[in-house]
């Protein structure tokens, strides 16, 4: 199989949350790939920062960022004509923008609920209908849903993450049912425990970081950058019959009991 099925040059992606962790990680590796990346966030002076940084080593011409509100319908809208307009037509569409709230069940308030819900799995509704809306029109279009292994997995504190990953599968299986016959390709991610800035505080937990040692057959955390080679190829030609599965990157969590 020849290697140029990969390359994604000439291609636009948009990555949402991509000013630092795992989104950031993402459009760094698309454009190595070949791509250009216009990066998403709410934070513009993180933004711009990671604009800069990774177009220092892309060339600023194929590095771009837009800074809206993913959980908001119009500036989910606005976000996704900016690029439209300036930047050319979206061909990846990768939905990463998440939060997280650790707080047991009983003594959670409907705001966090609803706050994690709308970031983790309505922005990726919303963000994704409008980018479709394009992608329909030329007949192709990669759209790729960044999960957890929650969403196979549950764990005590974080029901309304969980419920949004696993609500995020069946959004990715929707868009798929929806989508696929006019020539687009809709699939998820589904990370293990990642060692990012976000979860470092999980690492210095001796009792939890041994938890994920002892319970993860590969026998480490993931880092960011183990995500990209199932990115890449999600993105590119490679995965053109592959659609509405969600592909788990966990170093075998959740393959054992």
């Amino acid at each position: 199989m020849p290697a140029s099925i990969f390359d994604l040059t000439g291609r636009i992606a948009l990555v949402t949350g991509s000013s630092r962790g795992i989104g950031r990680t993402l459009a760094a590796g698309l454009a190595d790939a070949g791509a250009t990346v216009v990066l998403n966030g709410v934070n513009e002076e993180r933004l711009e920062s990671a604009r800069e940084e990774l177009g220092a080593r892309f060339g600023s011409g194929r590095i771009h960022a837009v800074a809206f509100d993913v959980t908001n319908e119009q500036a989910a809208a606005d976000g996704v004509g900016w690029v439209e307009e300036h930047v050319g037509p979206i061909g990846i569409l990768v939905n990463n923008a998440g939060i997280q709230h650790r707080v047991p069940m009983l003594d959670l308030s409907l705001e966090d609920w609803e706050r994690v819900i709308s970031t983790d799995l309505t922005s990726a509704f919303l963000v994704g209908r409008e980018t479709a809306r394009h992608m329909l029109g030329r007949g192709n279009g990669k759209i790729i849903n960044i999960g957890s292994v929650q969403t196979e997995l549950a764990r005590p504190t974080i029901a309304p993450y969980v419920a949004a990953k696993g609500g995020l599968r069946n959004l990715t299986r929707a868009m798929t049912a929806e989508w696929a016959a006019q020539g687009l390709q809709i699939n998820g991610i589904a990370p293990g425990y990642i060692h990012t800035e976000m979860t470092q505080k999980l690492v210095d937990d001796g009792e939890f970081n041994s938890w994920i040692l002892g319970r993860t057959p590969a026998g480490r955390w993931g880092a960011p950058e183990d995500l990209i080679g199932p990115a890449v190829w999600l993105a590119s030609d490679g995965s053109n019959y592959v659609n509405g599965q969600t592909i788990f990157i966990d170093g075998g969590m959740t393959a054992v009991v």
